[in-house]
């Protein structure tokens, strides 16, 4: 059974439910997982959703910040969520589909703005929560399992508008991208969007401080897809919907797409 689904970081789940339900109806992918939801679990706007086919929840939230939630037109059991680092933080939820398939929803800390957990604590919780990423999928590997999110790291050159001069900038330093590195090895994931997609620019975000983001494009790939060796022949049609960067009130991400024949 063929199954899209979308990552998106949307930024408040309440403040832009609007265009969350136009990409259930426009898009209708069978699964959508969000980050930064800035919400309770109790007060995120579930009969819109539900009125759409997504009848099926998992999500971990809080108050204003942080906060992930997996959306299923596909029955699903919530199958975990862990604190990385023990910040605290909702930034985790598992979801266990029908078919068996497992999806990790992540939020990882952006890190703050200097790159030195000495001067930076944001940025110290950053690599920890990856460290901690690590060492839990290097405990118990990953069986027919998905991870998607806000990774807040843009590994390759060609996933920053400017390699050379993000290399000091927070989602982009090397240490950064070795500990992404760690974390794919660690569950032998691999990247199903540059699978499909392996040449070129490509991005997921574009900041709000851009006049006119879509000219300027100066983006970073930050939202990603992974996949286990065992489901990651059954993934294809990548794609990042740039278009609704560009909806009204729209979120500094744009969601990413990829569907898996199983």
């Amino acid at each position: 059974m063929p199954f899209t689904l979308a990552t998106w970081n949307i930024n408040s789940v309440r403040l832009r439910e609007d265009i969350v339900a136009r990409l259930m109806r426009d898009e209708a992918p069978d699964v959508l997982c969000l980050q930064e939801c800035k919400s309770p679990v109790d007060k995120i706007p579930l009969e819109q959703f539900q009125s759409l086919g997504y009848t099926h929840m998992a999500a971990r939230g809080q108050k204003g910040y942080n906060g992930v939630a997996i959306f299923s037109k596909i029955p699903m059991v919530e199958a975990g969520a862990e604190d990385f680092a023990g910040l605290g933080h909702a930034r985790h939820i598992a979801g266990k589909l029908e078919n068996g398939v497992t999806i990790h929803n992540h939020y990882v800390p952006a890190g703050g703005d200097v790159a030195d957990r000495e001067v930076n604590e944001k940025f110290g919780q950053k690599l920890d929560y990856l460290t901690d990423m690590r060492d839990a999928y290097r405990a118990q590997k990953p069986q027919k399992s998905i991870l998607v999110g806000d990774l807040n790291i843009a590994p390759r050159e060609d996933d920053v508008w400017d390699h050379k001069k993000l290399l000091k900038v927070v989602s982009h330093t090397p240490i950064e991208v070795e500990h992404f590195a760690d974390v794919m090895e660690a569950g032998n994931w691999s990247d199903v969007t540059r699978n499909d997609i392996p040449d070129g620019l490509l991005y997921s975000w574009w900041s709000y401080r851009a006049k006119d983001w879509d000219a300027a494009d100066k983006g970073r790939r930050l939202d990603h897809i992974w996949a286990t060796p065992d489901i990651t022949n059954a993934a294809h049609s990548s794609r990042v919907l740039r278009d609704a960067r560009g909806w009204e009130k729209p979120s500094d991400h744009a969601p990413v797409f990829a569907t898996f024949d199983l």
